[in-house]
């Protein structure tokens, strides 16, 4: 759930800003539009000024907007920035309605504009990059948008230095960090954004958005106390302007506080007043969105009926379930709640749309997946190809440096005799300590090679191992977890026509077996591959992992000290295999009523420590014994570079291993 609010919380952002800011004082920025045009100044700055008022009613009267448009491009037709500038409001004014168009334009736009040499219209030119990749990121993927404002958008804000629009273009740029769960790297952002517009831009709305942006960022890392000094100082900035559309905005921020403080009731009272603003300014988008945390809310304070009903709108009005990924998410919470309120049949009914929908969308992530591989496949052919012609161009040079070695032996030796005796005594001994040397670097290549070799079969047998975990994980999930769901939902319905509870006690507890059944199957889903590691880093993931194994006859006792955040994925993934090893092992074999585990970090290396109270082991029963555990634990250990020791008599076990984290 908290996955979906973040999805739809950056769709929304980016369909607010992806529209261009408007100022917090709107009818002041209206009204002084309107003396412009009535006191007919300069046809250029008037141009600009219909720019702007198409901008502003493109939304809430498109005619007018289309009128504005072209009275804008009629004004300036004689001026060669207003002539590019069209292009760029073009593409603004197409942004919702015509996607191809509207990308058109802002090619059209940074074409002409980069071909004027003057400060105003590369800062044009930056946005149009902007415009354009939020544009493609259907098409392209968030990647695609990323990069685009690293290598388009913000390098020429900075290189012209307007704050306004680098502290807006930071803003937009956290905003995709937070949604790919980089909360650390979007604060930086964020801050960054924030020292500039708070000292160029200290009244503009872009500073208010960064607030806002800055406020949702540690909402959702579940710091919202870190967050409401932005919060507060966002509101400072709009209590001025009652009528501001962008109250919409500052109370769903508001809500969104609440809800992560966990008060319902301050939380609805937010999203009622962001739903008058959002209906008085038409805000479809805004207003689902208000719909969707009253859903969420309900759904906690177990009002099914009123939460039912708002998914249900939702799905209807579109906005949100525009989105695939938001509609299958979508069916599978109507789902969820049906079988909660004891409608069966309904629940089987969304089941099957969500895994239609699914399964329509792995097709698609397999294509793509194809296409990466064999991207890789033609990178690596001609990286061969490369390294072969070195290879050749190094063997001739050699061949002709010794040649050139033996003219130069011949002419000593016709030169002088007696220094040939010399020569060849010490030639010999040279050659034979060269020989030996050679021999010596021969036998260490050989060692280089084959414990590169062994690292290179070590890592493709883990990465194998975990995508089968991960394949298996989705096929029992997915594929027998949804049939076996669909057939205890089955029987629920049928039973409940069919058989009385008294009579058929054994039945009912057979159908109680089926349900244990899918809850397991689930679980060892999750434990193939951990959700929560994926999710929130390798620190909550053992957490998670210690409750897991824990028991009433036995305690572990977990610290965790200085683990990096931003450890690579396989690393982490690697760490959490090996803590999960050593823990079974203990739980499984060693008979201990009291575990220690400490796993910390300091730099590169990383140190597990695991101590129990039990029976111990033979420590060479890795030498003797045909376990998978102990084969796999040294090798995921040697795979990082790491040493374990390990120390077990009768009264416990302690293992310590040090690995290190640069070592794959």
């Amino acid at each position: 759930m908290k996955r979906l609010l973040s999805i739809i919380y950056i769709f929304f952002h980016i369909s607010l800003h992806s529209q261009g800011l408007l100022p917090l004082n709107e009818k002041k920025y209206i009204d002084s539009l309107q003396s412009s045009i009535a006191n007919k100044t300069g046809k250029i700055s008037q141009s600009n000024t219909y720019f702007l008022l198409s901008d502003y009613y493109k939304n809430t009267d498109p005619a007018l907007s289309k009128k504005y448009l072209e009275d804008g491009r009629n004004m300036g037709k004689n001026d060669h920035f207003t002539t590019a500038l069209y292009y760029y409001y073009e593409g603004q004014y197409y942004q919702d309605t015509n996607k191809e168009k509207s990308a058109e334009s802002f090619q059209k736009a940074i074409e002409a504009l980069s071909k004027l040499k003057n400060k105003k219209a590369h800062l044009y030119v930056s946005l149009s990059w902007y415009h354009y990749g939020i544009i493609q990121k259907n098409k392209e993927g968030y990647p695609f948008l990323i990069k685009t404002m690293l290598e388009k958008s913000i390098p020429i804000a900075e290189k012209y230095g307007d704050g306004k629009i680098l502290g807006f273009l930071y803003t937009q740029l956290a905003l995709m960090l937070t949604y790919n769960a980089e909360f650390l790297k979007a604060e930086i952002y964020n801050k960054k954004a924030l020292h500039i517009l708070e000292s160029d831009a200290p009244h503009s709305t872009e500073l208010f958005y960064a607030y806002l942006n800055t406020n949702s960022n540690y909402c959702y890392q579940a710091k919202c106390n870190s967050g409401k000094q932005f919060l507060d100082k966002a509101g400072g900035m709009i209590r001025p302007y009652p009528n501001s559309s962008s109250n919409t905005f500052y109370y769903y921020n508001r809500a969104l506080y609440f809800i992560g403080q966990q008060e319902h009731k301050e939380a609805l009272q937010m999203i009622e007043k962001g739903l008058s603003y959002a209906k008085k300014n038409n805000q479809k988008l805004q207003i689902q969105m208000f719909y969707f945390h009253k859903y969420d809310i309900f759904k906690k304070l177990k009002k099914y009926t009123e939460a039912k009903s708002l998914l249900e709108e939702i799905l209807a009005e579109k906005t949100l379930a525009r989105d695939l990924n938001n509609r299958k998410t979508i069916y599978s919470h109507l789902s969820a709640i049906n079988e909660t309120m004891g409608n069966p049949s309904q629940a089987l009914v969304w089941e099957r749309k969500y895994s239609a929908l699914n399964d329509s969308l792995n097709a698609e992530n397999v294509k793509l997946e194809i296409n990466k591989l064999e991207t890789k496949f033609n990178a690596s052919e001609k990286e061969k190809k490369i390294a072969f012609l070195n290879a050749e161009k190094n063997q001739k040079q050699m061949e002709v440096n010794k040649k050139n070695s033996y003219l130069w032996v011949l002419s000593l030796i016709l030169s002088l005799f007696l220094s040939l005796l010399l020569f060849l005594f010490i030639l010999y001994k040279n050659n034979k300590n060269l020989s030996e040397q050679k021999e010596i670097n021969l036998q260490q290549k050989i060692k280089d090679i084959k414990q590169k070799e062994q690292l290179t079969l070590t890592k493709a047998i883990l990465e194998g191992e975990e995508r089968e975990r991960e394949r298996i994980a989705k096929d029992l999930h997915d594929g027998l977890g949804g049939m076996l769901a669909g057939v205890k939902i089955n029987l629920s319905t049928w039973s409940s026509n069919h058989l009385n509870p008294e009579k058929d006690k054994d039945f009912y507890r057979i159908l109680g077996q089926l349900d244990m059944s899918v809850s397991e199957l689930r679980h060892v889903a999750r434990n193939l591959m951990p959700e929560s590691l994926l999710n929130f880093g390798l620190e909550t993931a053992l957490h998670d992992l210690c409750e897991f194994y824990g028991r009433k006859d036995l305690e572990i006792d977990f610290q965790a000290i200085d683990i990096d955040k931003t450890l690579p994925l396989n690393i982490q993934l690697n760490i959490y295999r090996i803590v999960q090893e050593l823990l079974a092992n203990a739980i499984k074999h060693a008979e201990a009523n009291n575990i220690f585990l400490q796993c910390s970090q300091s730099e590169e290396n990383f140190l597990i420590t695991i101590e129990d109270n039990g029976k111990g082991f033979n420590k060479h029963a890795e030498k003797t014994t045909k376990s998978m555990g102990l084969r796999n634990l040294n090798n995921r250990v040697n795979y990082l570079r790491g040493k374990m020791e390990v120390s077990s008599d009768n009264q416990g076990t302690t293992i310590n291993i040090e690995l290190n984290i640069n070592g794959e």
